[in-house]
């Protein structure tokens, strides 16, 4: 178990995991499930394992390139919970904003023909935001 421990505290002093990709990430090591709960459950407690703070992270992180359904599909795989997630979006900021800027910085001006609209708005909704963000966006483009 010690070096179960010393293992899983190397890959934290790294980076801030999920319980799960920490969990997946020691069980090759790990001696039995009881042994990786054991040492998973420890870390919570002394609260250096943490999903809530891990979600918020990479909420920060990624919220400039991606829109909320985006992100929570990615925190829902990692294993984070509806509730951590639901507490870490507002970090990201206003999606609107953040979609103007992605258009801005990928596009630059209004499109000028249907076809080219509709590929900017499969763009947008590719990095995972709202229909309403999306024509939010698209109608400030147009002024």
């Amino acid at each position: 178990m010690p070096d179960l421990r010393v293992r899983a505290l190397q890959l934290l002093t790294r980076r801030d995991y999920s319980r799960a990709g920490l969990q997946a990430k020691l069980a090759p090591h790990a001696q039995s499930v009881e042994e990786l709960s054991a040492v998973l459950d420890t870390l919570q407690a002394e609260r250096l394992l943490s999903d809530c703070r891990y979600a918020t992270q990479r909420v920060v992180v990624r919220a400039r390139r991606y829109g909320n359904a985006r992100l929570r599909q990615e925190l829902r795989q990692q294993g984070v919970s509806d509730d951590d997630i639901a507490t870490a979006l507002p970090e990201a900021g206003d999606e609107i904003e953040r979609c103007r800027a992605i258009w801005a910085r990928k596009f630059g001006r209004p499109p000028e023909t249907a076809e080219e609209r509709g590929k900017q708005m499969r763009f947008l909704q590719y990095r995972g935001f709202s229909g309403d963000a999306i024509r939010r966006a698209m109608c400030g483009a147009d002024e």
